[in-house]
C-alpha cells in the first residue's frame, strides 16, 4: 500500500487489506510529527507549492494501487496449510503448528535473478523470471531438508509499468505453487533515479521447516556414496553476464531465432525458467534416500558440491555420465569460453546433485524418475586427499 500522508485531522491511516506494499522511495521526510502544525507558507508560494504533485516526481501512487489489486488473486491462489495468503496487514502471520510441524527448525533463503534480467527486459518477456526468483530460493531450502512454508518479494523500479510488475509477480505465484510454499506478501518500490527506463530488480525471500533431528547435513557422506545429477532445464539463473557478452560480441537481437534451439527466438530460450527440485527431492529425503544434496548454481559442480560433503570426502565426476543442453555447446564453440571457465560458470545440465549410499541408489533414482526428473549417475565419493581437489573427474 503506498506511504502518504493521511487527510484527516487525527492522522489516522487507511486500513491495509494486502501485506504487498506499493511504497514510493523518496526523500524522507522532516523530522517533525505529521500531525505537527506546519510553517504557514508566503501569500506568493501558495500556488506553486498547491500545484506539484508526487507524480511530478516520477512516483505514480495510483500505479502502485492498481498493481496491488491487480496480483492479489495470484497471491492468494498459493494459500497453503499454516497461511492465509493474500491478506494481512504490516506483516504476515503463519501457523506452524497447521503447517503439521511438532518442533521444527527454521531454515532461510534469499537470492535473485541476476542479470538474467536484462534479457527478459530487452525481451519483453518477464512471465518467467518469477519463476526463477522463487526457484533460486527454494531450493536452496530443499538441500537442507527443509519444506519450503512461504516466500516474499522485493520488486524495485524507476517507473512501475502494472503490466509488467503483473506478469513478473503471476511468475513468482506459479513458482510458489510448484514449490508449495505461499507468497504472503512483498515490497513494490518505486524510485525515480535508481533504474534505467524499464529497467527493475527482484529480490526473494523464503523460509521452510525442517523437524528438529531432520536436517540434512551431509555428515553421513563416505566413501563408496553415489552422486545421482538432476537434469536442468538449461542456463537456470546464473552467467547471464557472460551469456550476454557472447550475444553482444556475435551482435545477435533477443528476437533473431536461438541458434541452439530451432523454432525458439533466443531470448524466449535463454529465459527458460529455473527448474524447482523441491516435490522430487523432498520425496526422496523422506525416503531416506539422500544424504546431501547440492543447487548447482554459480561455480558449477565444483564449487557447489563440496558445499555439502565432510572435510574427509571428495567426489569423481564423470564428465561423459549426461548429455549438455544445446545452450551451453553453443555458448562454448561461438562464444569462445573455454572448457574450465564453463565449468565454474555454469551448471552444464546439472541442477542438482544428490549423494545416496550405493545400496539405495537405483531406489533413488525411481524415486526420483517418478516425480518427474531425468537423473543420471555422474559420480562417486571417495577419499579426500590433500594433493588433489575436492571434485575431480574420474581417472583424473
Amino acid at each position: 500500500m503506498p506511504l502518504q500522508e493521511p487527510a484527516n485531522p487525527h492522522c489516522k491511516a487507511s486500513p491495509i487489506q494486502y501485506v504487498r506494499h506499493a511504497r514510493p522511495r523518496a526523500a524522507p521526510f522532516a523530522r517533525r510529527s505529521p500531525c505537527q502544525a506546519r510553517p504557514q507558507p508566503r501569500e506568493d508560494s501558495i500556488t506553486t507549492r498547491n500545484t506539484l504533485s508526487y507524480k511530478d516526481a516520477g512516483v505514480d501512487i495510483d500505479a502502485g494501487n492498481a498493481l496491488v489489486e491487480a496480483i492479489k488473486p495470484l497471491a492468494k491462489a498459493t494459500a497453503r496449510a499454516g497461511s492465509d495468503a493474500g491478506l494481512g496487514g504490516f506483516g504476515a502471520f503463519f501457523d506452524l503448528r497447521a503447517a503439521g510441524y511438532d518442533d521444527p527448525i527454521l531454515v532461510a533463503t534469499t537470492d535473485g535473478v541476476g542479470t538474467k534480467l536484462k534479457v527478459a527486459i530487452e525481451a519483453g518477456r518477464h512471465d518467467t523470471v518469477g519463476i526463477d526468483l522463487v526457484a533460486m530460493c527454494v531450493n536452496d531450502l530443499v538441500v537442507q531438508g527443509a519444506e519450503p512454508l512461504l516466500f516474499l518479494d522485493y520488486f524495485a523500479t524507476a517507473k512501475l509499468d502494472v503490466a509488467a510488475g503483473r506478469a513478473v509477480v503471476a511468475g513468482i505465484a506459479a513458482g510458489c505453487r510448484t514449490a508449495g510454499c505461499a507468497l504472503i506478501g512483498g515490497e513494490t518500490a518505486e524510485m525515480p533515479g535508481m533504474y534505467g527506463p524499464g529497467d527493475y530488480d527482484l529480490a526473494g525471500f523464503a523460509v521452510g521447516a525442517v523437524e528438529r533431528g531432520q536436517a540434512l547435513t551431509g555428515a553421513a557422506v563416505t566413501s563408496g556414496d553415489i552422486v545421482l545429477g538432476l537434469a536442468s532445464s538449461g542456463l537456470h539463473s546464473n552467467g547471464f553476464s557472460l551469456v550476454r557478452k557472447v550475444v553482444s560480441n556475435l551482435r545477435l537481437g533477443y528476437d533473431a531465432p536461438a541458434p541452439f534451439a530451432p523454432g525458439r527466438a533466443l531470448g524466449e530460450a535463454l529465459l527458460e525458467p529455473t527448474r524447482i527440485y523441491v516435490a522430487s527431492c523432498l520425496a526422496a529425503v523422506r525416503a531416506g534416500h539422500a544424504k546431501a544434496l547440492a543447487h548447482i548454481t554459480g561455480g558449477g559442480l565444483i564449487e557447489n558440491l563440496p558445499r555439502v560433503l565432510p572435510d574427509t570426502a571428495a567426489v569423481e565426476i564423470d564428465p561423459a555420465a549426461w548429455p549438455r543442453p544445446a545452450v551451453f555447446g553453443w555458448l562454448a564453440e561461438a562464444g569462445g569460453v573455454a572448457p574450465a571457465e564453463m565449468l565454474r560458470t555454469f551448471n552444464c545440465g546439472i541442477g542438482m546433485a544428490m549423494v545416496t549410499a550405493a545400496a539405495d541408489a537405483e531406489a533413488a533414482i525411481r524415486s526420483l524418475q517418478d516425480a518427474g526428473e531425468t537423473v543420471f549417475r555422474i559420480g562417486r565419493v571417495v577419499e579426500r586427499r590433500a594433493d588433489r581437489p575436492v571434485v575431480r573427474s574420474a581417472g583424473a
